[in-house]
């Protein structure tokens, strides 16, 4: 059994538009001023075009826009398929290292954390402990401060060094330019 859609769900074009008296701009934009929906209509068809229903409930009287509404139902989607192609959604990717961890393997890391920042995402540094490393929690914050200070000129600390169960863990996030 198939529902029937409410009307209000479709746009307000030609036959739907319900008021007594409109105010109808042209297609080139001039005002041909205010007139009942029906004879509006009529000059619409004659020109080929649809009766769009612009500003709804809030003027008085409302005002209606000559135009081709499949074309600029077109237009409006483009506008959102381009603007949704330009954002940037954020994301957090994770850097991992173990307190102990050698000078080559820290550079690496914070080349990696570096490259996550310039493409504008959010940096969680972690690091590990294993076992009985969880007494050295004063070198894991260390370490985490270190990487924050090389990396102060691309980003800013966002959450301060925490412990959470085996791993301590800073956020870091690009900085507003």
């Amino acid at each position: 059994m198939a529902l029937n859609k409410p009307n209000r769900d479709l746009p307000s074009i030609n036959e739907r538009i319900r008021f007594p008296q409109v105010r109808v701009i042209d297609s080139d934009g001039g005002n041909l001023g205010v007139m009942p929906p029906r004879e509006a209509l009529r000059i619409a068809e004659e020109k080929d075009l649809d009766l769009v229903l612009v500003s709804g409930e809030k003027a008085d009287p409302p005002v209606c826009r000559i135009m081709d509404y499949g074309k600029y139902k077109f237009e409006q989607e483009k506008k959102a398929r381009e603007a949704r192609k330009k954002q940037h959604t954020s994301e957090i990717k994770e850097v991992k290292m173990r307190y102990k961890i050698e000078q080559h393997d820290y550079n690496v890391c914070v080349n990696r954390a570096e490259r996550f920042l310039k493409s504008g995402d959010k940096v969680k540094a972690t690091v590990m402990f294993r076992g009985r490393e969880i007494q050295h929690k004063d070198i894991a914050e260390t370490l985490l401060n270190r990487l924050a200070t090389d990396l102060q000129e691309l980003a800013e600390i966002q959450q301060a060094p925490k412990q959470e169960g085996k791993n301590m863990i800073m956020m870091l996030g690009p900085k507003k330019v």
